[in-house]
């Protein structure tokens, strides 16, 4: 008989006029699934690799277990899935430096990967049910989503430059906004603070063939190739490998986004939080919890907010009811904000909308 590991909330339902569609903090496991193409006779290289790695993840905070497979059809497949506690700790290591050096033996003998990520939400087998306690709790409530998948990048220039890059970036033709018949660009936003550019990207479909798709663009292209001698960070699109690390570190996932239904957009507003080492986790679930509480009030203006997270870069995207409305940096809760105030290593700041585009939708 099927059995599941822990029973579903009774909490009430959420109000059917908000919509979650993307959260890594509810404190429910976390199931990985990377899938791995590895170039042929490099198997034993790539399993050699694998097991220094394996050892170095053991250590890491919030890791529970992993397991290799190789496909019984093709030798060059291969699949790896490990559990976390949560997200939280996961994408702390995921997106560090640490893992990037990790990893790096790995690439000389993959040909392709895609990561995958889900919280649990049943589990079936008496080995779960006694051992639910020490694994941890499953999702207790299905989100249900908009169909839109949120993403972003960022990136520093040299100061000195900033004038140029915004230039450079707000003039260029955009791409053509169908990837495919599944998948189609739908939004991007692009804003800057000092040196530093954030572009946001909405995406219906498959995220990873659309950032495919417009690195190839030839209107990106040359635009990204423009901007190449003002960035901070050298890189060589040329390259393969160096285009690689330069995305790798310039990825800024979203890791919430909340909204109200069936009001009209107004205003796109972008504010960046610089955050303390090591408590970007920390302040974005902060900012999280504050947004869900302002879409919960009928007397609020936010429509929706995104907070995107990687180490010590924090930036929230919101969407306001009002045509010129603001928005506060802070959340409204006192003791919110002064457990926010105490994880900045700066002061907030509102960025400066450079361009937003939208493709109509067909």
């Amino acid at each position: 008989m099927t059995t599941t590991s822990e029973r579903l909330s009774e909490a009430p339902a959420r109000d059917a006029s908000k919509r979650v569609s993307q959260s890594v903090f509810d404190g429910s496991r976390l199931r990985v699934v990377l899938l791995v193409d590895v170039f042929d006779g490099a198997q034993q290289q790539f399993l050699e690799a694998y097991e220094q790695l394996c050892n170095q993840v053991a250590s890491v905070p919030g890791h529970v277990s992993d397991q290799l497979c190789q496909s019984i059809e093709n030798p060059s497949q291969w699949l790896i899935t490990s559990e976390w506690e949560s997200a939280p700790p996961f994408l702390t290591w995921v997106n560090s430096e640490e893992h990037v050096r990790m990893v790096e033996p790995l690439h000389s003998c993959v040909r392709n990967t895609r990561s995958l990520r889900f919280h649990i939400v049943r589990e079936t087998g008496r080995a779960y049910e006694t051992d639910a306690p020490a694994r941890g709790r499953l999702q207790t409530e299905v989100r249900i989503g908009d169909g839109v998948i949120r993403h972003a990048l960022t990136f520093t220039v040299k100061p000195g430059t900033e004038d140029k890059v915004a230039k450079l970036l707000g003039d260029y033709a955009a791409p053509e906004p169908r990837v495919d018949d599944s998948t189609r660009l739908l939004r991007t936003s692009l804003f800057m603070h000092g040196n530093r550019v954030v572009r946001a990207i909405e995406v219906r479909g498959d995220l990873l063939a659309a950032l495919r798709h417009v690195s190839r663009s030839p209107e990106v292209r040359a635009v990204e190739e423009a901007i190449n001698p003002y960035l901070e960070q050298d890189r060589d699109l040329n390259d393969q490998e160096s285009a690689r690390l330069f995305f790798t570190r310039a990825a800024l996932p979203a890791v919430h986004h909340v909204m109200a239904d069936d009001r009209p957009e107004g205003t796109r507003r972008a504010l960046y939080y610089p955050a303390k080492a090591g408590r970007g986790m920390k302040l974005a679930e902060l900012l999280a919890k504050a947004d869900s509480a302002a879409t919960d009030d009928p007397s609020s203006q936010v429509l929706r907010s995104t907070v995107f997270e990687r180490e010590d870069v924090v930036v929230r995207l919101v969407d306001l009811a009002a045509e010129g409305a603001d928005v506060d940096p802070l959340p409204r809760d006192p003791a919110q904000a002064a457990e926010l105030r105490e994880l900045l290593a700066g002061e907030t700041a509102r960025m400066e909308l450079v361009t937003d585009r939208r493709s109509p939708e067909v």
